[in-house]
């Protein structure tokens, strides 16, 4: 088993939280992972994306040339990305944001309306989770228990107090696949 994928979205969006959390919970669950971030110099606002892979064997290169998986928050990101993934493969976006198209024919793609769906938990932040909640439903590579320990070992005791809003939020995007 070898498992490709990039996650893609503005600074701000959580982007390079959901690779690195992936990329734990595959460590978590026994797997070999790479984990390669890219961002701009900006923080907030910037193009942010990793490429995350997950295998059985040692992996190669931590570069994912044809990912099998994308996950993509917003409209610049799936146009830049969407011609690297692997036919047969798996487009995941935001469809709170992202309005157009995949020009793409050969790939399977879930909308999850992820802002939507954290504007009504609350907080716009927990998009990603929700985001990730979906994308680990439909992998089925590691466990939710599995990803939701190595979320909140990242986050750390400071952010404690955001362990069950994640926790709900990961859950929503978990039941928003099953339920669609």
């Amino acid at each position: 088993m070898l498992v490709k994928t990039v996650f893609s979205g503005f600074g701000g969006q959580g982007v390079l939280m959901m690779g690195v959390s992936f990329a734990h919970s595959g460590m978590s669950k026994g797997y070999h992972v790479t984990y390669l971030p890219a961002y701009g110099a900006e923080m907030r606002g910037g193009t942010a994306n990793c490429t995350v892979a997950i295998a059985d064997e040692e992996i190669a290169s931590p570069v994912a040339s044809e990912p099998n998986y994308l996950v993509v928050m917003n409209s610049p990101s799936l146009f830049t990305f969407q011609n690297k993934i692997t036919a047969g493969g798996t487009i995941f976006l935001n469809s709170s944001i992202i309005k157009e198209e995949p020009h793409r024919h050969d790939v399977k793609i879930f909308r999850i309306p992820c802002a939507d769906m954290a504007q009504k938990l609350g907080n716009i932040r927990v998009s990603n989770t929700i985001m990730m909640g979906a994308f680990i439903k439909i992998l089925g590579v590691v466990s939710p228990d599995i990803y939701l320990k190595s979320l909140e070992t990242i986050m750390g005791s400071k952010k404690k107090s955001l362990a069950e809003l994640n926790r709900k939020a990961f859950n929503a995007g978990y039941d928003y696949v099953k339920k669609n």
